[in-house]
């Protein structure tokens, strides 16, 4: 184990529950992909202790049909991701953006939450083809269980609302609204201001990390080897040469978990590891389980066992292990 992400578990409980009751009765918990480095098994847990968007059943929002099996049968599930092609069970809810995406139900007998088109222009109906969708859907046999507007990271709330108020008078059918990305003041004020609409929002990263992440979360990688290193001495995969005096520490995180440069095009800032609030170089990119790490005389320096911070997001990283404190 070498990628281990450490949670102290009773200050992330404490985030989750104080979040779930700022969103209220509204909230639809979003569990998908590996769990917000947690893991599906484990959210699908707290939820059943969180307020219940549906008066009988606790619903969660999962990624794709192929994340089905290991929601608990308490849970309802609506599918965000459209399918090409349906399962065989029938009770989850699917999502549909398109005519081609209601065609390719054919045969499923189920209900739909009809995706609605916003400025991040990924799947969703426009407004003036969503009279032909709700047809296609009613001729397929299939039951409107809501509508879902997927509203962009990017911008403000502001924003946001007014692509919320710009959808409203086209939405005659009574079907909750499912929104996405915004704070809970302003998505009580959405509610508010839209009570002909029984409006939901799904809530996955600030609920399970905070935005930004909470301290609660730290993710490490051990140190699984060091060696003194000259400058000019050669290393690594493709041979990099070393380019001072120091220590070499191999740490046992790669492509595998995920962990890769960041983002930028200064190479002194793109390692996410750091010790002792430090950033520790890369010698070179991460390899599969590997990376190696090059300290110069004179700074913080890990020794072998220790554990190095990684600067990734959780939602892309697989963890070796998750540690409760």
């Amino acid at each position: 184990m070498t990628v281990r992400l450490t949670v102290q578990r009773q200050p992330w409980l404490a985030h989750v529950h104080a979040t779930a009751a700022a969103y209220g009765d509204g909230l639809v918990p979003v569990v998908k992909g590996n769990g917000y480095g947690v893991g599906r098994p484990t959210l699908h847990e707290v939820i059943a202790s969180l307020p219940a968007a549906d008066a009988t059943r606790s619903i969660v929002a999962i990624g794709s049909v192929h994340e089905l099996h290991d929601v608990p049968p308490s849970v309802l599930p609506v599918v965000l991701t459209p399918t090409l092609a349906a399962p065989l069970d029938t009770s989850p809810i699917l999502t549909v953006g398109s005519l081609e995406h209601v065609a390719a139900l054919r045969g499923w007998s189920g209900r739909v939450m009809v995706k609605l088109a916003s400025s991040m222009r990924r799947f969703g109906v426009a407004p003036a083809d969503l009279p032909a969708l709700l047809h296609a859907v009613d001729a397929a046999g299939l039951a409107v269980a809501g509508y879902a507007l997927h509203l962009p990271l990017a911008g403000t709330d502001a924003k946001r609302v007014k692509e919320i108020r710009a959808w409203a008078p086209h939405l005659t059918t009574r079907a909750p609204l499912w929104v996405s990305h915004l704070a809970p003041a302003r998505f009580r004020a959405v509610r508010d201001e839209h009570p002909a609409l029984d409006v939901h929002i799904r809530v996955g990263t600030a609920l399970w990390h905070g935005v930004p992440r909470c301290e609660f979360l730290r993710l490490t990688a051990d140190v699984l080897h060091t060696q003194r290193v000259h400058a000019g001495d050669v290393a690594g995969y493709h041979a990099s040469v070393v380019p001072f005096d120091g220590t070499l520490v191999a740490v046992g995180a790669g492509t595998c978990s995920g962990v890769a440069p960041l983002d930028g095009n200064d190479p002194q800032r793109q390692s996410p590891f750091h010790f002792a609030r430090t950033r520790l170089e890369m010698l070179e990119r991460p390899h599969m389980h590997t990376t190696m790490l090059v300290v110069p005389d004179g700074h913080p320096c890990p020794a072998l066992g220790d554990r190095v911070d990684v600067q990734r997001p959780l939602i892309s990283t697989t963890v070796d292990e998750v540690e409760w404190q």
